[in-house]
């Protein structure tokens, strides 16, 4: 029969474990420290007694819940209007500086644009005093005279030119004008030239130099106009000179007209120019981008096609792959670079290290990322993995796989039955599932892959592993008994796989089944049914009745549909060990997973630290397949070792290649395990002696699959170590041979035996070298059995027991003895090598031992209830009528927790 501890029991009642001895002693049940175990019969006898006691004590924590939720209901409403006020407050200010900030910017600008007028005003009035200034110029530039007014007319006529160079058709009029004037103007002036000139031959003479002063300082006049001296015979050159002004007026016009038009032409034909040039290499630019595209998106596609070339992703092309802990070393030789230039910028960065240390990932990054290089960090799962990339166009549809997981005994296997029509379950041992199982069913002309999970506790690595490989999980919760813990860890791993949940409430067809408090249940961990508004399908189903499983066979089948499950079948195989075990007559057997490509009879694969050619295919029934496709369980024969369960495998074309890289990780795995020891030195030797003083428990585990090994090595890790380290020193699938029980024997371990036996020569070694050997079928057995041994290795802890108590009736002072106090035994029994605590008004006034203890006259060791004595305290003389004497021992007993 189970048994309950006090201490657990008070847990569940909601008392101390002090108050609920109080309560055990008042029944006369027997029970002496809250580590003390009841009987089921006690038990029940509790609840019943203590059922109104825990009911009031239920209510008054629930009224203080309450209270306290009121409490902190009030409290969040101030703390809230606080807020809103504050934010108010806030807001206030907020618009207060914004509209001081709009007011000062209007006044600026208002500044701004005042300033800007002035000085537009100040530029316009400088503007026309200069040009005032400049007219005033060219006045005084020339003087007023009679004899020059036909010059000043000249150069009023340049002036008036010079402002109207636009209007050519009015010039070239007037130019074909004064053409037609010039000629009997100058036969004029022939015929009466010399008359003229005998009589005005002086003035002619004294005009001259103004004349000359006159066109040399006038700057209208484009070019110096020549006239001749009096004493070269002025008269024929005066007519001349004047002629030649009237020229030279008229070809200036012409030239500037001219040199307008060009001008214009010229600005034309520049900005035509540049026009065409700007299209010109618009167009290079574009004929550039376009060539600059083309060339990437051909350089992708090679890419593309080098990365399905080698069935991995192509962002891992670029990117240099390290492991996590790689040194300065291996970092240099996979970046191509000098060691010294990472340890200078290690160095740069204050992290100095040497070439053998190892460097953590932020360093790695930072290091590649000021090199201009990609790194990308592998850790210790990924490089175990493989990554693939298929082209969409190859992918095609492939069956989904089933994992169907939940707590123990709630009807998982049954379930699986009633689709398969089998009956695996009463071939478990203990009734139960232990190993990871597959198996397809064909549905309506559809296959399904089933993965069956152990659902009990030690299993939970497992069924980590079922919820990463499959597509559905379909969560088994019994409808008697609801959410269960395992129900709960499944939850999560399907969670953090991101795989959908599909319930299934089993064992409907019960009294006692109760669905709609299970879907209630599952609220709380965020799997809500379709019909009250969430993502999860709920299907009601018996398993011994066979109710409800065509439809929950629809309902996998529509969340397949659902998420257009697709594969490339067409390449090399690759996908994840089920389990595994070593036969007897086989050798190395794997069930495996296909989940990309199609394996086939002979192909070489790398599992984990295996590798090998498959030599025989085997499906569910045990019938010889040729290959595998996608969502395809099978058995494998052919592997060198035995892989581990969850491994991903991956096959080869080249089997050197296979085997290289399945020696490498197995190198890799011996090293990452010695580096795992800590070795003493002399130095350090005498502190660990002084110091860690465990006791070490060392076991030798032989099992059947290696999924059984990391059960029960998941649950030893969870035992408490902190007085006994458990040791796991060895493990292996196969029997119990003598090289175990060697190593045993100079271990000193124990072997532990799951559903193998020792072998003949290993039994006589065994009892030659007394080394234990323990045998299990059903895990949990082990479990009990090791922690129970852990358990009896325990120091043991001291406990404080009452032996009696007595009462001081008097006192009396006796020569060379002290104080004594006359008592009177009123419990138990007193015993002279007993602790004694000395207790006044309910207060301990004084913890000591006894220092006499008689009977009249004589010395006794012991006093019962009931009779009267003389004792007297050692070291302590303040004693008083009424006080009580406790007396005591410490002993020790062995730990059970």
């Amino acid at each position: 029969m189970a048994k309950v501890r006090v201490s657990s029991l008070a847990k569940e009642f909601g008392m101390t474990s002090k108050e609920l001895l109080d309560q055990l002693a008042e029944m006369k049940i027997p029970a002496k420290s809250a580590s003390s175990a009841l009987e089921d019969a006690y038990v029940s006898m509790v609840k019943k007694k203590l059922a109104p006691v825990i009911e009031a004590r239920s209510a008054e924590i629930e009224a203080k819940k309450i209270a306290e939720q009121q409490a902190a209901a009030a409290e969040e409403a101030a703390a809230k209007a606080e807020a809103e006020k504050e934010r108010i407050a806030a807001e206030a200010r907020r618009e207060e500086e914004r509209r001081l900030s709009l007011a000062a910017q209007a006044a600026e600008e208002a500044a701004r644009a005042a300033a800007e007028e002035a000085a537009r005003e100040a530029a316009r009035k400088e503007k026309e005093r200069i040009a005032a200034e400049e007219l005033e110029a060219k006045r005084r530039a020339v003087p007023a005279s009679d004899s020059g007014s036909r010059f000043r007319s000249l150069l009023d006529q340049i002036a008036a030119q010079e402002a109207v160079l636009k209007e050519k058709k009015e010039e070239d009029a007037k130019k074909k004008a004064a053409s037609a004037s010039e000629r009997p103007a100058r036969k004029g002036r022939g015929q009466r030239g010399e008359r003229s000139d005998r009589g005005d031959r002086g003035s002619a003479t004294n005009e001259a130099p103004a004349h000359r002063r006159r066109s040399n300082s006038a700057p209208a006049v484009p070019g110096n106009v020549d006239f001749p001296s009096p004493d070269k015979g002025g008269k024929g050159k005066k007519r001349k000179g004047s002629a030649h002004v009237e020229e030279d007026r008229y070809a200036r016009m012409a030239r500037e007209a001219e040199e307008y038009s060009r001008e214009k032409v010229l600005e034309e034909a520049r900005a035509a120019v540049e026009e065409a040039s700007r299209e010109s290499t618009g167009r290079r630019k574009k004929r550039k981008e376009k060539r600059e595209r083309e060339a990437e998106q051909l350089k992708q596609e090679k890419k593309l096609e080098e990365a399905i070339a080698q069935g991995i992703n192509p962002e891992d092309l670029d990117a240099v792959k390290v492991s996590e802990g790689v040194t300065v070393a291996e970092l240099a030789e996979a970046l191509d670079v000098s060691a010294n230039d990472i340890i200078k910028r290690l160095f740069l960065l204050g992290t100095p290290l040497t070439m053998t240390q190892s460097m953590s990932n932020d360093l790695v990054e930072l290091v590649a990322d000021d090199m201009g290089r990609k790194v990308r960090i592998v850790t210790a799962e990924e490089e175990n993995s493989f990554s693939f990339y298929d082209d969409p166009k190859d992918l095609k549809p492939r069956p989904p796989v089933v994992t169907v997981m939940g707590h123990v005994d709630h009807g998982k296997t049954s379930l699986l039955d009633a689709i398969r029509h089998t009956n695996v379950w009463s071939g478990e041992a203990g009734g139960i599932t232990q190993h990871i199982g597959a198996s397809e069913v064909m549905i309506n002309g559809r296959k399904i892959t089933f993965v069956d999970t152990p659902g009990h506790e030690a299993f939970t690595a497992m069924r980590a592993r079922g919820a990463k490989i499959t597509d559905v999980v379909v969560l088994v919760v019994a409808a008697d008994d609801g959410v269960m813990p395992q129900t709960i860890e499944a939850i999560n791993h399907s969670k953090a796989a991101g795989v959908p949940i599909i319930v299934a409430v089993n064992k409907c067809d019960k009294e006692e089944a109760n669905p709609d408090k299970v879907r209630q249940m599952l609220t709380e961990y965020g799997i809500i049914p379709e019909e009250w508004g969430g993502q999860n399908m709920f299907v009601n189903v018996s398993a011994k009745k066979n109710i409800g499983i065509d439809e929950l066979l629809e309902t996998i089948l529509l969340q397949a549909d659902v998420l257009e499950l697709k594969a490339n079948p067409d390449t090399f195989a690759s996908g994840n060990i089920i389990e595994a075990k070593l036969d007897r007559g086989r050798g190395p057997v794997a069930t495996l997973l296909v989940t990309r490509g199609t394996l086939h009879v002979g192909d070489t694969i790398v599992a984990g630290q295996s590798y090998g050619s498959v030599r025989a295919m085997l499906d569910q029934h045990g019938e010889h397949k040729d290959e595998a496709r996608p969502s395809d369980a099978v058995e494998i024969l052919g592997l060198n070792s035995v892989p581990a369960a969850g491994d991903e495998f991956r096959v080869f074309e080249d089997a050197r290649d296979a085997r290289d890289l399945a020696e490498q990780r197995a190198l890799k795995a011996r090293i990452e395990e010695q580096n795992k020891v800590k070795h003493v030195t002399l130095e350090t030797l005498f502190e660990e002696m002084s110091q860690n003083e465990l006791k070490e428990l060392n076991l030798v585990v032989k099992a059947d699959t290696q999924g059984t090994i990391e059960a029960l090595a998941d649950s030893i890790g969870k035992m408490d170590q902190s007085e006994v380290r458990i040791n796991i020193i060895h493990s292996a699938v196969g029997a119990i041979s003598e090289t175990d029980v060697s190593l045993a024997a100079a271990s000193n371990a124990i072997i532990i035996g799951f559903g193998v036996r020792p072998q003949g020569k290993a039994r006589d070694a065994a009892e030659k070298e007394s080394v234990q050997i323990k045998t299990y079928s059903i895990i949990y057995k082990a479990i009990e059995d090791i922690d129970a041994a852990r358990i009896g290795m325990l120091a043991p802890t001291e406990e404080e027991v009452q032996t009696g108590c007595a009462e001081v009736r008097d006192t009396f002072r006796v020569p060379k003895a002290g104080l004594i106090a006359g008592c009177m035994v009123t419990e138990g029994e007193i015993s002279r090598d007993d602790k004694v605590r000395v207790v006044r008004d309910g207060v301990v006034i004084f913890d000591g031992e006894f220092g006499s203890m008689r009977r009249f006259k004589d010395d006794v060791k012991t006093v019962k209830n009931g009779y009267e004595c003389g004792l007297g305290i050692e070291k302590f003389q303040d004693i008083k009528v009424g006080d009580i004497f406790e007396a005591y021992k410490i002993v020790e007993v062995a730990r059970t927790e």
